[in-house]
């Protein structure tokens, strides 16, 4: 089937508000609708944001008078450091329940659902498969309330899709996510200077860049994939290897037997380990990918390079902090520029964001800046990569200082592009 009219649960995480971008910048895509109790934390131009919380007779009005065909659940919270456990299992099990329900019956126009999993679904043990397959179940029982909201929420979209035949059901187990914009435990773990390690294990890990978690999502709304589907990128790291690509260290301290127990001590310590992580420190997880990518998906990361475009954040995330005003959502604001008639239509909404951001950074920053510290370290790609956060002015101090120094060529014509850009944009 063709998904022309998208409706879109969780439209305030990261996953949800690129999947929207994406979907608003196809002609044919008609409607895409976003509903969350947070507004969304992206500037988008036809998405139509409605606050609701998760309750079924809600979701259904929105599902009938707009006449989705399409849903994605992109709410599933697979981090205990997201929230509570009672508001995860609220969110997990009691909202996927009141999402499905909204979507079902004889009379719904839906006929595709994408449901958002995690691989926390086959949990981590000693004696796992090299690679879990879809067609794996969980070895052993759930060990944490996160474990168990998952499989709870997976087994009511199986239900569903039983119960509903005629309707495109497909589940993704998406591996850990990593990126500039993910905030997960896993990445405030490898945030640390000194990443401690659980003494005698060296577990595998598989990583899935936040692109293409975004990607994955894009391309089972775009396809007809019925059933569950691992996402991993290709490659698994032990995690040694994972702390030698960031250039860190490691520091086996964590005790091998009792782990748990020392929580408490890490909490303390405020070291982001949390109880879900403990098992997969030892043991470690690997999924097959193979049957997503026969469906024509195409990983833009491996795992490996995954971990360097971390480090290269770590690198420049000092450099880049403060460079751009976040997007916030204001209701009133955004009624204006998509209603009123005195608003030029050739403006897009972002282009009228990433103005007034860049009109405000001008004001509250000084003439020609100096160089962010640190910056005499960085390569001439990773400087590159820099520069599109920077305004006019930074900018121009940034050549001004590449010229008297290093000058690179590479750097001062990337440099020389950007100003050109801006110019050209007004």
């Amino acid at each position: 089937m063709t998904s022309k009219r998208i409706l879109i649960t969780g439209l305030s995480t990261y996953w949800g508000g690129r999947l929207a971008h994406a979907l608003e910048q196809d002609p044919a895509v008609e409607a895409v609708i976003g509903v969350d109790k947070r507004p969304p934390k992206v500037a988008l131009e036809r998405t139509e944001f409605v606050r609701v919380e998760d309750h079924h007779s809600l979701i259904r009005r929105i599902v009938q008078a707009a006449e989705i065909d399409t849903v994605v659940d992109t709410r599933l919270v697979a981090d205990s450091i997201v929230t509570s456990p009672k508001l995860a299992h609220e969110n997990n099990v009691i909202g996927t329940l009141n999402v499905l329900a909204a979507c079902g019956g004889p009379d719904s126009s839906v006929r595709k659902v994408v449901f958002k999993s995690s691989a926390r679904y086959y949990g981590s043990e000693q004696d796992d498969p090299a690679f879990f397959t879809e067609a794996m179940g969980r070895p052993k029982p759930a060990r944490t309330p996160i474990e168990r909201d998952v499989v709870e929420a997976e087994s009511s979209v199986r239900e569903f899709a039983e119960g509903n035949p005629n309707t495109i059901v497909t589940i993704l187990r998406f591996a850990n996510g990593l990126g500039p914009a993910v905030r997960t435990s896993y990445t405030r773990y490898l945030d640390l200077p000194v990443i401690p390690t659980i003494l005698g294990f060296d577990p595998r890990h598989q990583f899935l860049h936040e692109d293409d978690i975004a990607g994955a999502l894009e391309h089972a709304v775009r396809h007809d994939l019925d059933g569950v589907f691992n996402a991993a990128a290709d490659g698994v790291l032990v995690l040694s290897e994972v702390v030698d690509l960031l250039g860190k260290l490691s520091a086996p301290v964590l005790p091998p037997f009792g782990t748990g127990l020392a929580l408490p001590l890490l909490k303390r310590a405020k070291l982001p380990i949390s109880a879900d992580m403990l098992r997969h420190l030892r043991f470690g997880r690997g999924l097959d990918n193979r049957k997503l990518k026969a469906t024509g998906y195409r990983y833009r990361y491996t795992t490996r390079e995954a971990v360097l475009k971390l480090r290269e954040h770590q690198r420049l995330a000092p450099l880049t902090r403060g460079a751009r005003e976040s997007y916030r959502y204001e209701q009133e604001v955004e009624e204006f520029l998509r209603r009123s008639p005195s608003v030029r239509r050739v403006a897009r909404p972002e282009r009228r964001a990433n103005l007034a951001a860049g009109a405000s950074t001008a004001q509250s920053s000084p003439p020609n800046p100096a160089p962010p510290a640190g910056y005499g370290d960085l390569q001439a790609r990773e400087v590159i990569a820099l520069l599109g956060s920077l305004d006019a002015g930074a900018l121009r101090a940034l050549r001004d200082h590449e010229a008297r120094h290093a000058a690179r060529k590479t750097v001062l014509a990337a440099i020389d592009a950007h100003l050109a850009r801006q110019r050209a944009a007004g």
